[in-house]
C-alpha cells in the first residue's frame, strides 16, 4: 500500500466515523430536535453513490469505507426518525 493509498484509506475512516458521536448521543438523550433530516439524506445520497463507484472502479477502501458510512448515516436518519415525533410532542 503506497501514501496515496494510505492517506485515502485513514480518510474514508475518519469521515465514516464522524456520525458515530452523533448516534451514540442520540440514542442516549432520544433528542434529534438539532438534528437535520436533510443533510442526512443527502449524505447518504453521496456516500451511496460513492459506494457504487468504489464498486465500478474496484476500490475496496471506496466500496467499504462508503458502504459501512451509508450504513451508519442510514441508522442515524432511523433514528431521527423513530425520535421526531417525541421531540414534537416535548416541545407542546
Amino acid at each position: 500500500m503506497d501514501i496515496t493509498e494510505i492517506i485515502g484509506t485513514l480518510a474514508g475512516i475518519f469521515t465514516t466515523i464522524a456520525i458515530i458521536p452523533q448516534i451514540y448521543k442520540a440514542l442516549k438523550t432520544q433528542e434529534v430536535k438539532s438534528i437535520s433530516p436533510v443533510f442526512l439524506s443527502i449524505l447518504l445520497l453521496g456516500v451511496g453513490l460513492w459506494t457504487v463507484y468504489g464498486i465500478i472502479k474496484t476500490d475496496w477502501p471506496i466500496i467499504l469505507t462508503n458502504g459501512v458510512s451509508f450504513v451508519l448515516n442510514g441508522l442515524m436518519l432511523a433514528i431521527y426518525l423513530r425520535n421526531c415525533n417525541k421531540d414534537k410532542e416535548a416541545s407542546n
